[in-house]
């Protein structure tokens, strides 16, 4: 496990954070309906491996559906979905969802990161869709 510091922002940088995240560990994408919609790529952190550094609530909208359990943030100067925020009992309480498209790091790293593919679109979201080429 090698947790790195790294920073991320939105395109207009009005939003922008730094987390800790153990990148090997793990990335993920999902078939729900806004993550296919935003083609969402998505690495877990928990609160106190995630600082926010620029961003006033008046920067960013927050959209929220179904159950409300997560927080779905937005640069409203240039739309970018930076990070999200939530609290699910099955993924260990509070966390953040931090776009990984957002952190300021070589594409190399990101190509190396695993990738779990999850069906939320059907609410089996530990288990591999059937088709994940478009995810």
């Amino acid at each position: 496990m090698t947790v790195q510091t790294y920073q991320g922002s939105c395109h207009c940088g009005a939003i922008r954070y730094e987390v800790d995240l153990d990148l090997d560990a793990g990335t993920s994408r999902c078939n729900c309906s806004i993550c296919t919609k935003l083609r969402k790529w998505t690495a877990l952190a928990k609160p106190d491996a995630f600082r926010l550094l620029a961003g006033k609530p008046e920067d960013m909208g927050d959209y929220q559906f179904g159950t409300f359990s997560g927080h779905h943030q937005f640069c409203k100067h240039c739309g970018i979905h930076a990070f999200g925020s939530g609290e699910l009992d099955v993924l260990g309480g509070k966390y953040y969802a931090v776009n990984v498209a957002c952190l300021d790091v070589d594409h190399a790293v990101l190509a190396a990161a695993p990738v779990r593919f999850m069906d939320g679109l059907h609410n089996n979201w530990f288990e591999t869709p059937a088709i994940t080429a478009h995810m």
